[in-house]
């Protein structure tokens, strides 16, 4: 994940911030929403917004000149330091990014949402079902090879659009180092993982479609949460590291340091991956992932290299900020909520539409494993729908753990700035527009970032942390 490009007209940012003490996927949506939003709330990234294709190589090396990035010290009349930290002005070339990225992200939902509807209505998915049928005889692998079928046709529909966001556009702004058999290589194992879970879905999907035909969705609901921990809990141990080198520190004194750290936040044991990112991309990033045996915060080699010791620092403070505050359990709880309210709105939209289109389609029952492209139409378009609360949700978190990160360590500075290296990196620019942040804004703007660094300081005013009875003292 990362912090895409984003830019709002407004007038130049170079002057000294307003200081307000604060309040606080793959190139085929993967069948079913339950797939999609658990993949999606499995991971807490401290960078930004994953919009990339998944097998797309992310990342840019943009190195702003001396001026741009210089930050200025005040003092204030007591003689204190204040270091505020400006806000940058985004390069020319990242707002060509940005924009030119709005009218791609737009285009490829277009597209995600035009290719169920041309399979349906042109009776392709009927003639899928007939092949699946002959092949697997029985009502349930009939429905899983059905589904693998639509999965192939949707997948190669896709790929030269996937092909271009994951391949060409990320080489031709300078952001990939990955070859081009990487990416293939990397699309035919996400290819394979896909194919897995749609198996698993659609079998079981249309087992319970044709058990209970009026209360599917609410027992689709009610599975959408075991479904969602056990993706949490194999994601980092068995599909992630399909795509990368997984592997412990190496620098052992940084280790130490991060160690400490979690002690004094309250973490008992604390484990700390890097990840070979370097192989694809030049940006920089740090997440958390998994939860119980699996919960890790992962490091981007990328990162260890271009941010200092205390900016990594920071930024691990704030992935422990999201363990200690339970944000991938409350996160769960949320999505679990909102899929119970969306699988009840799928049932209804698509018996009505299958009793009007019946005739065109070629199957008068949901039950029928050729409506799985009107279930994917259906379940990509709640995606759409019922994404922005669930991003409002991450937004909010992603303040608090940058708000437990500068209770914790008290570095204004170095957490202001490593966001200001984040924007560098990662081409991105620091503000976005209101329907950026609504449809796809998983993280505040790094302007807001930035700027809640510099006035967030209580400790300097005597006032009391929000957090600072879960922190123990440093020894």
């Amino acid at each position: 994940m990362k912090e895409h490009s984003t830019v709002n007209h407004v007038k130049p940012w170079a002057s000294q911030p307003s200081c307000r003490q604060g309040t606080g996927s793959t190139t085929f949506c993967v069948a079913l929403l339950w797939v999609l939003l658990a993949v999606s709330c499995a991971e807490t990234a401290w960078g930004g917004d994953a919009d990339a294709p998944a097998i797309s190589a992310e990342s840019h090396l943009l190195r702003l000149s001396d001026s741009a990035t210089a930050a200025s010290n005040f003092t204030d009349e007591g003689g204190m330091e204040t270091g505020i930290v400006m806000v940058p002005e985004p390069s020319p070339l990242a707002v060509q990014y940005y924009e030119s990225g709005n009218v791609l992200w737009a285009v490829r939902w277009l597209w995600t949402l035009t290719i169920p509807v041309l399979i349906l209505f042109t009776g392709l998915a009927a003639r899928l079902r007939n092949v699946a049928q002959r092949i697997g005889r029985r009502p349930i692998p009939t429905a899983i090879i059905c589904g693998v079928l639509l999965l192939l046709l949707t997948f190669t529909m896709e790929l030269p659009l996937a092909y271009y966001l994951g391949f060409v556009r990320q080489h031709a702004y300078g952001m990939s180092n990955q070859t081009l058999a990487k990416w293939l290589g990397n699309v035919g194992k996400t290819l394979v993982v896909e194919s897995i879970a749609v198996a698993f879905v659609a079998g079981g999907l249309y087992w319970l479609i044709a058990r209970s035909p009026r209360r599917w969705w609410l027992y689709a609901g009610l599975l959408s949460l075991p479904i969602m921990f056990f993706v949490a809990l194999v994601l980092p141990i068995w599909v992630q590291p399909l795509f990368n080198d997984f592997q412990p520190l190496s620098d052992r004194e940084l280790d130490a340091k991060i160690l400490e750290l979690a002690s004094q936040a309250g973490i008992e044991e604390s484990r700390v991956f890097e990840v070979n990112k370097s192989v694809d991309t030049k940006a920089v990033n740090a997440y958390v992932v998994g939860f119980g045996d699996t919960k890790r915060i992962v490091l981007w080699d990328t990162l260890m290299d271009r941010l200092s010791e205390r900016q990594v620092l920071f930024v691990v403070a704030h992935e422990m900020g999201h363990y200690v505050l339970g944000h991938v359990w409350k996160t769960i709880a949320a999505i679990f909520s909102i899929l119970m309210l969306a699988f009840f709105v799928i049932d209804r939209v698509a018996q009505a539409a299958v009793a009007r289109w019946s005739h065109r389609w070629g199957f008068a029952r949901l039950s029928d494993p050729a409506s799985f492209p009107l279930l994917v139409l259906c379940f990509q378009a709640c995606y759409l729908l019922f994404s922005p609360p669930v991003l409002a949700l991450s937004r909010y978190h992603e303040r608090e753990a940058d708000r437990f990160a500068l209770e914790l360590t008290q570095w204004n500075r170095d957490g202001a700035e490593g966001f200001v290296r984040l924007q560098q990196e990662n081409l991105s620019v620091p503000r976005r527009g209101s329907l950026f942040q609504f449809f796809r804004g998983t993280h505040p703007t790094l302007a807001e970032r930035i700027d809640f660094c510099n006035c967030y300081r209580p400790w300097e005013f005597g006032e009391p942390l929000r957090y600072g009875h879960l922190f123990t003292p440093a020894n």
